[in-house]
């Protein structure tokens, strides 16, 4: 090979290892553990005002609830028709918002009362939702990531990369600290991503967190992420899990 070749190999190099460097990795430590209902196929996942929202799907099961931390109970429980499969969830300026999977529509209720107030109609499929509060998050399984005024009209589209590749199956979202962190469907994967260019910044590796002996048949995917911003605690669970988490991350090397 080539002065030259050698030359610009070794640039080649250095760019990729700068490029992966800006990506960190972490594992989590769990810091704490709480029962989570097992009829529960959670779908949003988010505190608002010292209480912790949960939306759960499946057809003839979908809910929203507020649940009680220590107990995994509902305090209070909005069950929705049976032809709806409701996904992600969250609070906006005093209203809740909920999407649905594919039913093509997305619902309002008041945040305080969980009183009905709007149903709309929404284009793509509804999967994560949450909020910087200025705007609506959602994501419906690919790549994309939707910033929305609150009557779900499109204000700008970004496109979610890791070391230049599309993340796809994106699904239940949450807003910390200024990033987005997304569960990566059907993975023990969160992204955490730069709201403003798309790109992964950092990479959570959940394998392991709940037990084997915990799984049954039933057990479904890691999904639901909720950060707490009166402490800064952070919770996982998953779908028809009993166990919620509390975690802290590690970085990796």
């Amino acid at each position: 090979m080539t002065a030259k070749r050698l030359i610009i190999a070794a640039l080649a190099l250095a760019v990729l290892v700068s490029c992966q460097g800006k990506v960190k990795n972490y594992r989590i430590n769990v810091v704490k553990e709480y029962p989570h209902d097992t009829s529960s196929y959670t779908q949003g996942l988010f505190w608002h005002n010292g209480q912790l929202y949960e939306s759960t799907g499946q057809l003839g099961e979908s809910t929203m609830r507020i649940v009680d931390l220590e107990t995994g109970n509902a305090l209070r429980r909005l069950n929705f028709e049976a032809k709806y499969f409701a996904e992600g969830s969250v609070i906006l300026d005093g209203e809740l918002f909920i999407l649905t999977w594919t039913n093509k529509v997305a619902f309002i209720y008041d945040a305080a009362t969980l009183e009905y107030k709007q149903t709309y109609s929404y284009p793509r499929e509804g999967w994560g939702l949450t909020t910087d509060g200025k705007s609506l998050i959602a994501s419906d399984g690919s790549a994309n990531l939707y910033f929305m005024d609150n009557r779900f009209q499109v204000q700008k589209t970004v496109k979610v990369t890791l070391d230049g590749r599309p993340v796809r199956l994106l699904n239940e979202l949450e807003w910390i600290d200024g990033k987005i962190w997304a569960n990566v469907y059907t993975t023990d994967s969160i992204m955490i991503i730069n709201p403003k260019t798309g790109e992964v910044e950092g990479t959570v590796n959940c394998s392991g967190l709940l037990d084997r002996s915990l799984r049954t048949p039933r057990t479904d995917v890691l999904n639901g992420i909720a950060h707490n911003p009166a402490d800064g605690k952070i919770y996982l669970t998953g779908k028809y899990w009993p166990k919620m988490f509390e975690i802290e991350l590690k970085e990796t090397k």
